[in-house]
């Protein structure tokens, strides 16, 4: 019986998680990354209770996690007058059976990376290696490649383009695709060694919708009691305003845009003095892409951003990676490594989760400041007089729930792969 391949084009949080997922059922697979050697790139994620669960699920729980960064306590939105708008508890602390973790991106980054050389192998992993398109047969797909020493190919059962915002894979499956989708809004990203606020753990997002600071820690405390805490400092440009700037990711000096942060100081946090602590800081464009009707092309799946790139307002744009990957070793377990699996997974996924794209495009759950500042302006004596409480959860309930982690619906469901599942019987080429 002759085994079948998947060939997984991109090396980040998506496809590594994929390999190892591919591994975990029983499926070889090759995971092909254009940069030359993998870096801890990066500054704070969060992961999602139900990524957490995957992540716990394929053998990569706090032992790993806690090395990474931290699990969340809390979610707060905080108003322009410093006081709250929606304040609750996350992970384990609001009832959750998984905690959720705000990490640092470039460390969990590579922790998949080490676990997917520890159990696939130093061979499963070919670095500098660019996916420039892909061919197909009914008997398999070939994945066209630049390398470090030319162009190659390589033929499998199946190809997963996993490779960013950018796919290659992507371009070629939808060639009338639209531009990158930029709304207008510039984020400035940091870490600054600082002392944690609120609970020690706190998710924080402050301000309106078009003018906010996002504020976590990814760390523990140190022994001073400094832990490095993340931030992301964004302002949407009026209508007047242009951003011709070249690159999409840039080093940038702090003073460039500190001073439209100058007014967020409260007794509880000098957010000019936070940002001015950081050692660099990043400047890039908010984009996504538009949702397209499928990811699937026969023998050819997207996952990750290559499917999905959203805006980092609900902060599960990770954690819907990891989901990916999970659902499809799920539908690889139900139709063998096949055309068929990737149909089941394109059913299961693309029209939900291009849905979040347009929510998350719409603020996610920032869209509670849409919400006050519209009706006085971020500045208020009594929230409740504002929007009442009741409103407030039921705005962040319905996004938990399209997000996919909703507290009584993800405790209560069976976990996407069983555990010990395995493909039993391969059957190539179908």
């Amino acid at each position: 019986m002759t085994q079948s391949r998947v060939l997984i084009a991109g090396g980040g949080i998506g496809g590594l998680v994929t390999a190892l997922t591919l591994h975990q059922v029983g499926v070889p697979c090759t995971v092909y990354e254009s940069v030359r050697a993998l870096k801890p790139l990066g500054v704070g994620i969060n992961l999602q209770p139900n990524a957490v669960r995957e992540l716990i699920d394929l053998g990569l729980g706090p032992e790993v996690l806690d090395k990474v960064g931290l699990p969340a306590r809390e979610w707060a939105l905080v108003g322009l007058s410093g006081a709250d708008i929606h304040a609750e508890p996350r992970g384990l602390d609001a009832g959750y059976l998984w905690p959720q973790y705000a990490v640092h991106r470039g460390r969990f980054h590579m922790a998949l990376h080490d676990a997917v050389i520890e159990r696939l192998g130093p061979e499963a992993v070919r670095t500098g290696c660019r996916a420039t398109g892909y061919t197909q047969t009914d008997q398999g797909v070939t994945l066209h490649l630049d390398g470090p020493e030319g162009a190659f190919t390589n033929t499998g059962d199946l190809l997963i383009g996993a490779e960013g915002i950018h796919s290659p894979i992507r371009a070629q499956m939808h060639p009338d695709q639209p531009p990158i989708h930029w709304g207008g809004a510039l984020m400035w990203r940091g870490t600054t060694r600082a002392k944690p606020i609120r609970t020690g753990s706190s998710f924080i997002g402050l301000g309106t919708a078009r003018h906010r600071m996002v504020i976590y820690p990814i760390s523990r405390p140190d022994s001073d009691g400094l832990a490095e805490v993340n931030w992301i400092a964004e302002r949407t440009l009026d209508a007047g305003e242009d951003w011709t700037r070249a690159g999409w990711f840039r080093e940038v000096p702090i003073d460039s845009f500190v001073h439209h942060f100058e007014a967020f100081r409260y007794d509880w946090l000098d957010v000019p003095a936070l940002i001015r602590g950081a050692d660099r800081a990043f400047e890039n464009p908010m984009i996504d892409r538009d949702p397209v009707p499928t990811w699937v092309d026969e023998r050819v799946a997207l996952l990750g951003d290559a499917a999905h790139a959203m805006y980092p307002t609900g902060s599960n744009g990770a954690s819907q990676a990891v989901v990916d990957a999970r659902t499809l070793g799920a539908c690889l377990i139900a139709h063998g490594v096949t055309p068929d699996a990737l149909r089941a997974y394109d059913d299961r996924l693309c029209g939900p989760v291009s849905n979040l794209v347009l929510r998350n495009r719409g603020a996610g759950p920032f869209g509670l400041l849409d919400i006050v500042d519209q009706r006085c302006g971020g500045v208020f004596d009594d929230i409740d007089s504002v929007i009442p409480a009741a409103e407030r959860a039921a705005f962040l309930a319905d996004y938990k729930a399209a997000a996919g982690f909703a507290i009584e619906t993800l405790n209560a469901a069976p976990p996407i792969i069983a555990p010990g599942a395995r493909i039993k019987d391969e059957t190539p080429n179908k």
